[in-house]
């Protein structure tokens, strides 16, 4: 029995005493440097976008014309564009645009994903119905369809009616997070409580079903916020977006389809990390956001 099973060697998963028990630690020590760097990265970058003036090497609003698509130098440290704009001036503000518009979009995302998951979830098992079936019918057309459309019908936005556009197509993901949520805790005491003492349904929604479904959905809540920076400069690019004498990440991008056929590499390179950047750091800190609802705190 003993050179039987001396023959054969356990293969697949070792058991959990074998595991260094340091290599769990150690990850969750590198992710939350991660989160923390992308935290600061983040915070750099918004505080020169929310003060462009003290960031720009030059006047953003001067053409140089005796420099248009001028390389990188000294001067003018990320070239020019077409148009002769510093770069390096002109990003900054372009990063404030798009920042507002990604922020204006997510703050109409959460206002409806949240109020209309709280309806579908409160309500009876026909109107729940109703309601989701709808969601999946707007789900079913493609958002940047939806967008098109709803463009085409108001012209050339500003910064507002993009941002609207960009949220009214991008709230039902949140919704389904959201009502999922409110169906599990709307049987609970303390909301049973509160319907008893005639509680009406938006006191209900703010003192108890957002408080307790916001930790759920933050990491989408941060993630629509990147989202709306990449439909701006998506939209912008195809021409439908902010216009040109507007400055943000997408109208610079807009500039930059000839970039690369002309040699200019730097007016697609610079505005792209910048929004890269960005996006990453974002991204990061909804995944760090995500990581706490599942795992706790102490485990980030």
């Amino acid at each position: 029995m003993t050179e039987s099973s001396a023959s054969f060697r356990l293969v697949g998963a070792h058991p959990a005493s074998t595991v260094p028990a340091t290599s769990a630690a150690s990850g969750r020590k590198r992710f939350r440097r991660t989160t923390v760097l992308a935290g600061f990265v983040l915070a750099v970058m918004v505080l020169g976008c929310l003060f462009p003036e003290q960031m720009a090497g030059n006047d953003p609003s001067i053409l140089h014309l005796a420099f248009v698509d001028h390389a990188p130098d000294a001067e003018f440290w990320f070239g020019t564009d077409s148009l002769g704009r510093d770069i390096y001036s002109i990003i900054w503000e372009g990063g404030r645009t798009s920042l507002t518009v990604g922020l204006l979009s997510t703050a109409v995302i959460a206002v409806l994903g949240m109020t209309y998951g709280c309806v579908s979830g409160m309500a009876s098992g026909g109107t729940d119905g109703i309601m989701m079936r709808f969601v999946e019918l707007c789900q079913s057309v493609p958002r940047l369809l939806s967008q098109i459309l709803l463009l085409s019908l108001l012209g050339t936005p500003d910064v507002l009616e993009l941002a609207l556009v960009i949220g009214v197509t991008g709230w039902f993901a949140l919704a389904r997070m959201v009502r999922g949520e409110v169906r599990q805790i709307r049987d609970s005491d303390y909301i049973l409580a509160a319907r008893c003492m005639g509680a009406s349904f938006c006191r209900i929604m703010r003192r108890h079903l957002v408080p307790n479904v916001i930790s759920a959905v933050l990491f989408v809540i941060v993630s629509s916020v990147s989202t709306g920076m990449v439909m701006e400069a998506t939209l912008s690019f195809m021409g439908l977006g902010l216009p040109v004498d507007v400055v943000s990440l997408g109208s610079m991008l807009a500039l930059a389809d000839k970039a690369l056929l002309l040699n200019t590499w730097w007016v697609i390179v610079f505005p792209g990390l910048f929004l890269m950047v960005i996006l990453l750091c974002l991204t990061t800190l909804g995944q760090a956001f995500r990581r706490i609802h599942e795992r706790g705190p102490s485990n980030l």
